[in-house]
């Protein structure tokens, strides 16, 4: 069944999901012929506009994955580190640890957040530089088209 849905969607030049492909989309509108517009052009921009948008989703995607890989490890090295200093907190000077303890507990917590937060940033960053080129792009491509000839 899988390749006969293959087959169909070659044969009528739409996409696995039933949409119509930017390829038939064209030819549909070609036929209208309409003056002094280029169709083929159009289509171009619409499929870049679609891998713009494809790229952007991948970026924001590797974005979340690498915030969570480094969320999971930082909760890994601080259950280690608890448990280290768990073992020296005991004794006459067990209060005196565990103030040091919270002191570079805190420390630690800020570092972190700056860490996290700087990651978000990089992934934000790149997702939207992604959005603005093509956006640059279409502008460009405005500019071109309402040029007088």
């Amino acid at each position: 069944m899988g390749t006969r849905k293959k087959a169909a969607s070659k044969s009528t030049g739409r996409t696995a999901s039933g949409i119509p492909s930017f390829e038939e989309l064209g030819k549909l509108i070609e036929k209208f012929k309409l003056p002094g517009i280029d169709i083929a052009a159009i289509v171009e921009s619409q499929r870049k506009d679609m891998e713009a948008l494809a790229e952007a989703n991948r970026e924001a995607y590797e974005g979340i994955k690498a915030l969570a890989q480094r969320r999971n490890e930082i909760l890994q090295e601080s259950l280690v580190q608890w448990q280290e200093a768990l073992k020296d907190v005991t004794g006459a000077d067990a209060l005196t640890k565990r103030a040091e303890m919270a002191a570079k507990g805190v420390q630690q917590a800020a570092a972190i957040f700056r860490e996290l937060a700087e990651m978000e940033a990089q992934s934000r960053s790149k997702v939207w530089k992604v959005l603005q080129d093509r956006f640059q792009e279409n502008l460009v491509n405005l500019q071109k088209l309402l040029q007088p000839k």
